[in-house]
């Protein structure tokens, strides 16, 4: 005769269960904006293949490099997913942050977040990343943001296409499994490079 599962081990077969189907993991994850005017307030982080916001180490890395003041700055996070770049950027008083997101459902979470933060000078576009950069008028922003998605090799494509779009002395920051050699033609020139697991990170700037 069976006997019946305890609550607690059904809930253990049911987790297992879940896993091995490849079912979505329950809870709302979420990030925090680490400093400037939202510093500690979260962002949520959608449940999706591929998404892995910035942490937050390397993003306290990344405006120590920069600065904590981007007063007067326009910037352009291109594959913004959670936000975290753009929404920080914007916390640290830069004038104009643009985020890109072609994830429709992403591009409305993060409209919700600018409302939520009366974020009036930031401003959220549902659009492909390349597709935008390569409409864009040039010498427009002092600060390009690239964290596209790893498995589809898009680095040297976006760098490509964002490197026109900075004003001279203007950066690009790009994450990669490996450090990224930009063509010469490019006229970005290596500034700041770090390391974070399996992920690189670095600082290109505009000559």
């Amino acid at each position: 005769m069976n006997r019946p599962r305890s609550s607690t081990a059904a809930k253990a077969i049911s987790a297992q269960t879940q896993k091995a189907a490849g079912a979505p993991r329950m809870g709302a994850r979420e990030v925090r904006i680490i400093g400037g005017q939202w510093k500690r307030s979260k962002l949520p982080v959608a449940d999706k293949p591929g998404l892995r916001p910035t942490p937050d180490r390397v993003r306290e890395t990344l405006f120590n490099w920069l600065g904590q003041d981007l007063d007067g700055w326009r910037v352009l996070d291109a594959f913004a997913g959670s936000g975290a770049l753009g929404f920080e950027a914007a916390s640290r008083g830069a004038t104009e942050v643009l985020l890109l997101e072609r994830d429709a459902e992403l591009a409305r979470s993060l409209s919700a977040s600018k409302l939520r933060l009366k974020a009036d000078h930031l401003r959220v576009e549902c659009s492909d990343a390349l597709g935008w950069m390569g409409r864009c008028a040039p010498a427009r922003f002092e600060l390009i943001l690239l964290d596209p998605p790893f498995q589809q090799e898009l680095f040297l494509p976006a760098l490509r296409a964002a490197a026109p779009l900075l004003v001279p002395g203007g950066f690009v920051y790009l994450e990669a499994p490996d450090l990224i050699a930009a063509p010469a033609e490019l006229g970005l020139e290596a500034w700041r490079s770090g390391k974070a697991g399996a992920v690189q990170f670095q600082l290109l700037r505009k000559v």
